[in-house]
């Protein structure tokens, strides 16, 4: 087995990152193809809230009993979102032909999250294998930014994603991303603020970076609802916005005032994107 262990031995995160390579690799044996780190672990660093987001690409589909028992393990190696000391996991797992050759939209095989804890405690673990627009966000980042933990390097095995796929998926459900501004206040604005960023800048940065960059192009009034929403996000603040609440959503209204500007003028023939540093 083609492992690549080496990558991962000066992560603070090693060792649930070793704890999910271990699984896949014993789980899915010789029908896996590779596993890639990627996000923020190799986008501007792992935050205090931050996921650690792991692709996993596979010949074929994954049975039950399979799905069953990452599901088991997950559930322990991956932290509880901001009440854990250990880092969320997120592992999306696709089937090779399902995204090689590139077809749009694409299905997902597996994935494991945080927001399905609650799902999977109580043995609700559906087939899965749907449409996953997502998985043009994921495949792109691994392609330009990614650690491979175990198999191919990933353009060996995964297909480019065309720009206008890019960015159909990012643009996907943005009224309702909007719309969850009360009960998940701190990811909507940087979701928006790197949305607005990545379309006008043709790169994929990291939260606080898109932040940073979103703070100098917003009115005055707003700039404070961005600073704390970075602030919280690498952990110098703990998550507050009471006294700033007023100015949340005419905050978020802005900057998707902005990204619907800019989706009247997109090219989808552009050629490509690139990574932040």
């Amino acid at each position: 087995m083609n492992y690549h262990n080496e990558q991962i031995e000066n992560n603070p995160d090693a060792q649930q990152i070793n704890e999910c390579l271990n699984l896949a690799t014993k789980i899915l044996g010789d029908n896996l193809l590779g596993v890639y780190l990627y996000g923020s672990a190799l986008v501007g660093g792992l935050q205090k809230y931050s996921d650690i987001d792991l692709l996993v690409v596979t010949h074929n589909a994954t049975t039950s009993s399979e799905k069953n028992v990452l599901t088991k393990h997950l559930l322990h190696i991956s932290g509880l979102y901001m009440r854990s000391a250990k880092r969320p996991i997120e592992m999306t797992v696709v089937e090779k032909r399902a995204v090689n050759p590139w077809h749009y939209p694409p299905r997902f095989d597996f994935q494991y999250g945080e927001w399905l804890r609650a799902s999977f405690e109580i043995g609700d673990i559906e087939p899965q294998n749907y449409e996953m627009p997502d998985l043009a966000l994921i495949i792109t980042q691994v392609l330009l930014k990614s650690q491979t933990l175990f198999g191919e390097q990933p353009e060996k095995i995964l297909a480019p994603v065309p720009y206008a796929d890019f960015i159909k998926a990012m643009l996907q459900d943005l009224d309702r991303l909007a719309a969850d501004i009360k009960d998940d206040t701190r990811n909507v604005l940087l979701t928006l603020a790197r949305i607005w960023c990545t379309l006008e800048t043709n790169t994929i940065c990291s939260k606080p970076d898109a932040a940073d960059w979103v703070i100098e192009r917003l009115p005055k009034t707003y700039q404070a609802v961005m600073n704390r929403a970075k602030s919280i996000c690498i952990g110098d603040e703990n998550e507050y916005w009471e006294d700033i609440k007023a100015s949340l959503k005419p905050c978020a209204d802005w900057m998707l005032q902005e990204i619907n500007t800019i989706k009247l003028s997109i090219n989808p023939n552009k050629i490509a994107y690139k990574v932040s540093e």
